[in-house]
């Protein structure tokens, strides 16, 4: 008679290891998930807590879903004015130009865009239109270099593609009414800037109309500075001789 060979199926034994399988696989996934959330927990979000503020804008470091870069400190922002106007001094010294001490002419608050106007040094710069390279030189009277910054009020990151145009009177008579070019600089950045010609000493009204940034924005950005704001300065000039 032919010897029969019984064959067993493997079904209970392939069940057993697909099982394990998958408990391997449910215990890697529980794994994976503690570490992230320890990652998560100890990340940069939550070494860096919101900073509390009265304006509209998030604190740095607590924009809902992604985080924020940290505020600068402000001993950075003063190495650059003073990087600045050193620069301004010797370029003045070199081309002639009666060095200006800078001078703060104002500084106000728009929904959380700070505007800052300063007076300093007139020195050439040159305006560049995507083809042409065109210097601008000091008028031989000018009075200084009129610069207005606009910067996040919390992170002091510059905000730029707005424009700015500058109005100074003294009384009835408006010896400066011009609209200010946007600048690039080493060492303050992005900026509004022009050379300004005052009749002397005196107190002067200053009065800036800053337009809305043009430019595709981030949700942060969403409300604020859709319209044009002015905002009104008033500063003593003291011609230097």
């Amino acid at each position: 008679m032919p010897t029969l060979i019984h064959i067993r199926r493997p079904t209970r034994r392939a069940g057993s290891a697909a099982t394990a399988t998958l408990a391997a696989l449910v215990a890697l996934a529980a794994l994976l998930a503690a570490g992230c959330s320890s990652a998560a927990a100890a990340g940069p979000s939550a070494a860096r807590p919101a900073t509390a503020s009265a304006s509209p804008m998030p604190s740095c470091g607590s924009m809902p879903g992604m985080t924020m870069p940290a505020c600068p400190a402000n001993s950075a922002n003063s190495a650059a004015a003073a990087a600045e106007a050193s620069a301004a001094a010797s370029a003045a010294a070199a081309g002639g130009v009666n060095p200006v001490p800078t001078q703060v002419l104002g500084v106000a608050d728009w929904q959380g865009m700070k505007i800052t106007a300063e007076a300093m040094t007139a020195v050439p710069f040159f305006i560049y239109n995507g083809t042409a390279m065109q210097e601008v030189k000091p008028p031989k009277d000018v009075s200084f270099h009129l610069m207005v910054l606009l910067n996040d009020a919390q992170t002091g990151v510059t905000i730029p593609y707005a424009s700015v145009w500058a109005t100074i009177t003294e009384g009835s008579k408006t010896p400066f009414d011009e609209s200010l070019w946007p600048m690039i600089s080493r060492y303050m950045g992005p900026h509004y800037g022009n050379d300004v010609v005052l009749p002397g000493a005196g107190t002067y009204r200053l009065s800036l109309l800053v337009s809305p940034p043009v430019s595709a924005r981030h949700i942060e950005y969403q409300d604020v500075w859709l319209t044009p704001h002015r905002v009104n300065f008033t500063f003593h000039w003291k011609q230097t001789s």
